[in-house]
């Protein structure tokens, strides 16, 4: 795959940036009140996750472990499957009974997900706007990474689609989430890092998800041009 010459190196971010056309939730918006949201807007199942506790003046995860990865945003028990449901009247119960777990919505059912770096996710939704190509719902998180949802079986097609155009899956930052495995959504915090926020928001115009070949092809030369960039960068280029 011969990528496309370019000079202009791609800013670096940090997981304070503000993404163009970000909105943050409004602050009285609870983990309850996002997961009704979800359930009764968009038919999007849900389940609670763990949450963050505050232990000698620092968050930590109910996980209990002290080196959690994704401190209050994952699964609280191994089969969470359990406890997903796209009942308005059993969030609420799940809510009551943990009013600060995180919000998780399962993929693989009403949408997969593809996963790429801030940078690069910046640049693609960049140019997806410009080309006005469709889009759903994006995710910002504060560990720099951003997440595109796709219409379900995106997981399964990604990897041959990215061999039919030319680039090998193991080689990009791409990864796909779908059947059995989980996002996080807003409000959900992140640690101390801060809460995940929605880059775009769901709404009606985007209600009817794109596939997952309307985004691949941007998505993985946005991936490459991160990549020459980082190259680039740490050649003094």
């Amino acid at each position: 795959m011969v990528v496309e010459e370019t000079r202009t190196r791609t800013p670096a971010v940090t997981t304070q940036r503000r993404i163009p056309g970000q909105r943050t939730a409004p602050p009285a918006a609870s983990p309850l009140e996002h997961a009704l949201r979800y359930t009764r807007e968009r038919a999007w199942d849900v389940f609670p996750g763990t949450w963050l506790e505050t232990v000698h003046g620092a968050p930590r995860c109910t996980c209990a472990d002290p080196a959690c990865p994704a401190p209050g945003a994952h699964p609280a028990r191994p089969r969470w499957t359990d406890e997903t449901t796209g009942s308005a009247t059993t969030a609420r119960h799940l809510w009551t009974t943990a009013p600060r777990a995180a919000v998780l919505l399962p993929t693989g059912r009403a949408f997969d997900a593809l996963e790429v770096s801030e940078t690069a996710g910046c640049l693609a939704l960049a140019r997806l706007e410009r080309m006005a190509a469709p889009l759903g719902p994006v995710t910002s998180s504060p560990d720099a990474r951003m997440t595109f949802f796709v219409l379900p079986g995106a997981a399964a097609t990604v990897p041959h689609t990215l061999r039919r155009l030319g680039w090998s899956p193991a080689g990009l930052d791409l990864r796909t989430k779908g059947e059995g495995d989980w996002v996080a959504a807003p409000p959900t915090r992140l640690g101390a890092r801060g809460p995940v926020q929605w880059a775009r928001e769901p709404n009606a115009a985007n209600r009817w998800l794109p596939g997952a070949d309307d985004l691949v092809p941007t998505l993985a030369y946005a991936c490459t041009r991160e990549a020459v960039d980082r190259t680039l960068a740490a050649d003094g280029t």
